[in-house]
Formats: structure tokens, C-alpha cells, sequence
């Protein structure tokens, strides 16, 4: 089951696409907005990932930090990262463990076990999650709408 708005976000340590540790508690006193996305260099994750990337000035003019998770390695992402020019970390949830804690995890995703989800989340300054969407279908988009105005 997926975390719903008012929960306290999972704490979560993971491998950014420089092997560095990025917690979740290393964004205290901001608003967080985590897009889980299912695997890299597909058409609607590039799309989902891109649309923040052609937004992160909005964002980061609010004092907002964007994460993007998935299971794919953190040299995968590096390349996904590098080739896309986004200017926010990408975070390999590849144990799955992250994924799961936010209940953002397909059971079966085109033969493949233990797939992100594509879903987002905005997390408060306190580290409440004030904004939850889980997508059933990995066509669909993330209402970037909902989002930005949960982060203002």
C-alpha cells in the first residue's frame, strides 16, 4: 500500500550517480519532491524526468529539492543523468528497499520483478508527506500540476 498525504516520509539513505550517500534527513528544512520512475532511457520516464528538468528553476526558486529514484544502477543513471542534462540528483533504489517503503513497487513490470513505480511525492520541511501519487499504469504521467502547487 502507498503512503498517503499527512504520514511522516520513510527515511531512506541511497547512491547518487556520483556514489555519493543522499539521505533523505540531508533535506530537512526544504520541501522534497521524489519521482520514482521505473527505468531509465524509456519514452515516458525521460518525458516525467525532463518535465522537471524544464521546471527546476520554478522549483528551485522555492527552495525545493527534486530526487529521482528508480532501480536502475547508479552508472546507468549517470549516463540517463548526463545525456538529459538534469540539474537534481538521480538516486539508485537498486535493493528496492526505497521503492517499497513508499509503497511505489511493481510485483510485475513486463516479466520484470521488483520495478519502480512511476509516482511522486512532496514531502514538507518537517519531512511529512504532503502530496502522494502512486501510478497503476507506467504510461501515465505524474500531475506535475498537483505538484508544483503543493510545493508553493
Amino acid at each position: 500500500m502507498s503512503l498517503q498525504a499527512g504520514q511522516q516520509a520513510p527515511q531512506f539513505t541511497l547512491k547518487s550517480t556520483d556514489l555519493k550517500d543522499v539521505s533523505l534527513a540531508d533535506f530537512k528544512g526544504q520541501k522534497v519532491v521524489l519521482h520514482f520512475f521505473p527505468l531509465a532511457f524509456t519514452g515516458v520516464c525521460t518525458t516525467q524526468l525532463c518535465t522537471m528538468r524544464d521546471s527546476f528553476g520554478y522549483y528551485d526558486g522555492l527552495n525545493a529539492q527534486i530526487l529521482g529514484i528508480s532501480v536502475d544502477s547508479p552508472f546507468t543513471l549517470a549516463k540517463f543523468k548526463e545525456e538529459n542534462a538534469y540539474q537534481f540528483p538521480l538516486l539508485s533504489d537498486f535493493n528496492k528497499e526505497v521503492s517499497s517503503a513508499y509503497g511505489a513497487l511493481y510485483a510485475d513490470f513486463m516479466g520484470m520483478h521488483g520495478v519502480s513505480q512511476r509516482a511522486a511525492f512532496v514531502i514538507d520541511e518537517e519531512q511529512n508527506i504532503i502530496y502522494a501519487e502512486v501510478l497503476e499504469n507506467a504510461g501515465d504521467l505524474p500531475d506535475f500540476d498537483a505538484i508544483a502547487e503543493k510545493v508553493k
